[in-house]
């Protein structure tokens, strides 16, 4: 019998690391390293998530027949990165002295660095940026055939690619390179606005319905689009090229006002821009697919790469009707290079055939439900372990009117969303639970939308969607007639970014929802990620309890345990009042 390949893919260094587990093209995990060490957008080597990949199939590092990395680290260095340090001297001398640090401890010795931290002695090979963009899009989708446009801040240069897929051939054919960036475009003006780089962008998504394109004449003035979607940034107006910031004076002077410091008021001004960067990317989007099919023409779309996270321009594609479907997978970041990465090497290095399509995120850890009873017995915590069937009777009871629940089931998701697994679920027809969860929950800024999960079979019955959208990248409206129905995940703009379950993608959390609708006629709840403002979501149990007691939570649910926030010890109850006073929640 042939020995199985096995392959590792590796994405860190500089935001939201992962590793993915691939064996004979099959999927066995792929994690995040942040939610393990607790650390938001953790870029370390993916110690820990490789562990648990180890452990999930029952082999070590000397089992592994290759290592991919999502990238070509010294093609990056020498062929970008010293070279624009040159041009930009000696304006960008400090940001150098701090690249210097980090090319010089680390990012420049990926084989070593794994040999020495995890024992591995077999072969590590490196894939573009791009490339393991595309190939974790077109590899996982299924399609015989796809364009694929990848899009996102810069890899080794290219920011943006079309390629073409078909069979187990990719091959991308044109690109866009730094430093004209719609990713960075979107980066710099999220944090011209007050908010994170590489942390926020889908803040300034959420907030552009609020606003109004006033500033479309500006927009561009940084950015000149061609009919091909190409483009090119002024660069008058940027300076990351060699600084430690995105943006500088000349920003200000464009737009009349000074970068807004974080955590200070939202004005209607910041509302106005996000809504005008907003349109301006929809914009480009939409002329980048467009030419993408005219020059690799395919019934079929794939995206990847950060900006593919836009799901507002995701959906305004899809709604063009010049593809048939599209795929995106839910790792589109920088987190899903670790998958690209291990399927490269698969089809490329190893010739094997092409998997079926990714139908589900469920890729991570999972706790059994006796590691989760001595876990609650260990920190004395009065639960009430339920059967399958009244599990799902009592929670979708419980979920009517304005409860919140903790639900932490099975395998954990694998991208930036909680799918239903280690998710934060409420009623959707209470508008109440909009604020409640955002401002009481969450921690978190008012204007923050919800997400919908809603039974696959009955999405076009409730939204402007006609096919599934298991990962939550997908924005459609909702249908006028239901909007006074589900308002806590209806966005002011009539809209809401679904996310579809089918039974056989997760049996539980479908069952559950199927219940509650069997109840109330509603088959949409709120579903979000289950975490307090600036943490991962949870990993485990102890993850979850945490939240669990420092929020207004009303109930837990972790495998077939209910925990009820009224049954919690008194002094546990004091602990957390004590906690939340610094909300001024209470």
């Amino acid at each position: 019998m042939t020995k199985p390949r096995t392959i590792l893919g590796i994405s860190c260094y500089y935001h939201d690391s992962a590793a993915c587990l691939i064996r004979d093209g099959d999927i066995v995990f792929a994690a995040h390293e942040e939610r393990y060490t607790r650390k938001k957008h953790d870029e370390s080597l993916p110690k820990n998530a490789i562990e648990h990949a180890l452990a999930q199939a029952g082999i070590t590092m000397n089992d592994i027949d290759a290592v991919g990395f999502y990238e070509k680290p010294l093609l990056k260095f020498f062929d970008r990165i010293i070279p624009t340090y040159i041009d930009a001297w000696p304006r960008g001398f400090l940001s150098y002295h701090r690249a210097m640090h980090e090319w010089m401890q680390k990012k420049l010795w990926i084989p070593q660095n794994l040999k020495k931290e995890l024992g591995y002695k077999g072969p590590v090979l490196f894939t573009g940026h791009h490339e393991s963009h595309a190939a974790s899009s077109y590899y996982a989708s299924g399609f015989p055939d796809a364009t694929v446009v990848t899009v996102d801040g810069v890899g080794e240069w290219a920011t943006t690619t079309i390629g073409y897929g078909k069979g187990t051939d990719l091959k991308i054919v044109k690109e866009v390179h730094f430093p004209h960036s719609l990713g960075l475009l979107y980066s710099a003006i999220t944090y011209y606005i007050g908010f994170r780089v590489n942390s926020a962008e889908y803040k300034v998504m959420g907030l552009a319905p609020y606003g109004e394109p006033k500033y479309m004449k500006e927009m561009r003035e940084l950015i000149d689009i061609r009919e091909d979607g190409s483009f090119r940034m002024n660069m008058r107006y940027f300076t990351y090229e060699a600084g430690l910031r995105m943006t500088g004076r000349e920003i200000e002077r464009l737009f009349g006002q000074p970068t807004r410091k974080q955590e200070s008021p939202l004005t209607q001004f910041h509302k106005d821009i996000a809504r005008s960067l907003q349109e301006i990317t929809e914009e480009i989007m939409l002329k980048v697919a467009a030419h993408a099919k005219k020059i690799c023409p395919s019934d079929n779309l794939c995206l990847a790469g950060g900006v593919a996270l836009n799901c507002v321009a995701n959906g305004k594609i899809l709604r063009t009707g010049m593809f048939k479907d599209i795929f995106i997978q839910p790792a589109a970041g920088d987190a899903g290079g670790a998958l690209g990465a291990a399927l490269c090497l698969w089809h490329k290095e190893f010739h094997g055939a092409r998997l079926p399509k990714m139908e589900h995120a469920f890729l991570g850890n999972e706790y059994s439900q006796n590691s989760i009873e001595e876990f609650l017995h260990g920190e004395g915590l009065p639960f009430e372990k339920l059967s399958d069937a009244d599990l799902i009777e009592t929670v979708s009871g419980l979920l009517e009117g304005e409860n919140v629940i903790g639900w932490f089931q099975g395998r954990m998701e694998y991208g930036p969303r909680s799918l239903g697994n280690r998710s934060i679920i409420a009623d959707a027809r209470n508008k109440a639970n909009w604020q409640k969860v955002n401002l009481k929950i969450k921690f978190r800024e008012s204007f923050r939308p919800f997400a919908p999960t809603v039974l696959e079979e009955k999405v076009s019955e409730w939204f402007d969607l006609d096919r599934e959208s298991p990962y939550m990248l997908l924005v459609a409206d909702t249908l006028p007639a239901k909007r006074s129905e589900i308002p806590a995940v209806t966005h002011v703009d009539g809209s809401a970014r679904i996310q579809t379950i089918r039974r056989d993608q997760n049996p539980r959390y479908y069952d559950l929802i199927k219940a509650f609708e069997s109840k109330t006629g509603c088959p949409v709840i709120i579903n979000t990620s289950f975490n307090v403002r600036g943490e991962p979501i949870v990993e485990s149990p102890r993850d979850a309890v945490n939240c669990f007691l420092h929020t207004h939570m009303d109930y837990l649910v972790m495998g077939n345990c209910l925990l009820r926030k009224d049954k919690m010890p008194e002094h546990v109850q004091r602990d957390t009042e004590a906690y939340l006073k610094q909300f001024a929640l209470d």
